[in-house]
């Protein structure tokens, strides 16, 4: 039987209508009680999805676990203990249950998946182009236990894809489940590293992608070249957020530039300024350019108007 669901990217799994495996349970056992009450927070699939799964027998950082999820038994990787503080930030996590450490035959069987992924793709281009769909293939995953074949694909806007749901069926013998992603999901599937050398934030910690904005990339002086400031999705890169709020603090604390002074030798006008040393350059009335610390900023005598957020100067037309 085959079955199609269709999301946009950065989103949870769909809920599955598959039944779980539940643990084993003897009421009159209080050992059995306890060992099923430990949880762990594990990433499952290409798409790093972060689950709360319960287990038997404790695990630790980094483990490499077989686990049945609500897609079903995968492959998946031990992060933590699911207290209230570590899935705080995890939203709309997915349940399942840890069975067991990876065994020999489970890496030899990830392996032989991975090199179906070829052939895979080359399938389904030929029953995409054959109903001549406008979308673009990005990847294919098999469920180790074979449950589902899982389609990711790029589209501009809605496909009716229910012919090539059977027609994958057919091909695969199994559930086919097709999942619209965003180009941040495609770099999450297909990169490796960034620009930095280290592997790109998307596919390791960030469990969020909120919009980044070149605002952020103008209070941080960084360069405004596109091809230098964009990540492997092309967009502009996620890190230029993760000091953003710290920046915008330390930026009050200055007086814009424009703004008069006085200094504990005279009065001068903030011509510039560092943010994270906290520093300004200034023009004394003497004509002398100087750079001096905050603190040496005795009086504010007129603070300039502050930029508008997105740096474009204010009209100063008259109506």
């Amino acid at each position: 039987m085959s079955s199609a669901s269709r999301d946009g990217g950065d989103r949870p799994e769909p809920k599955s209508t598959e039944p779980h495996e539940g643990p084993a349970s003897q009421p009159d056992s209080t050992s059995t009680v306890a060992e099923a009450s430990l949880e762990y927070v594990v990433r499952c699939g290409s798409m790093r999805l972060l689950c709360v799964m319960t287990a038997r027998s404790p695990y630790r950082y980094g483990d490499k676990v077989v686990v049945r999820s609500e897609r079903g038994t995968e492959f998946g990787t031990v992060l933590c203990e699911a207290t209230p503080a570590t899935t705080g930030a995890i939203k709309e996590p997915t349940g399942g249950r840890i069975l067991r450490l990876v065994t020999a035959d489970d890496e030899a069987q990830s392996h032989h998946l991975s090199g179906l992924v070829r052939d895979d793709m080359a399938v389904c281009q030929r029953c995409v182009d054959a109903l001549d769909l406008n979308m673009e293939l990005v990847d294919v995953e098999r469920i180790l236990g074979g449950e589902r074949v899982v389609v990711y694909y790029l589209a501009d806007g809605r496909v009716d894809f229910r012919q090539l749901v059977r027609d994958l069926a057919k091909e695969f013998q199994t559930r086919i489940e097709m999942r619209q992603i965003g180009v941040r999901d495609e770099a999450k599937l297909l990169a490796e590293y960034g620009d930095c050398g280290q592997p790109i934030c998307c596919a390791t910690f960030l469990t969020k992608m909120p919009p980044v904005s070149m605002r952020m990339a103008k209070l941080q002086k960084s360069t405004l070249d596109p091809s230098k400031i964009s990540g492997r999705c092309g967009r502009l890169k996620c890190c230029l957020r993760y000091e953003f709020e710290t920046y915008e603090a330390l930026a009050a604390e200055l007086p814009p530039v424009g703004s008069k002074i006085l200094t504990r030798d005279g009065g001068a006008t903030v011509l510039a300024h560092d943010i994270l040393s906290q520093q300004l350059m200034i023009k004394t009335d003497d004509k002398r350019r100087i750079l001096i610390p905050l603190a040496d900023v005795v009086q504010v005598t007129f603070r300039a108007e502050e930029p508008p957020p997105d740096g474009r100067r204010r009209s100063s037309k008259q109506h």
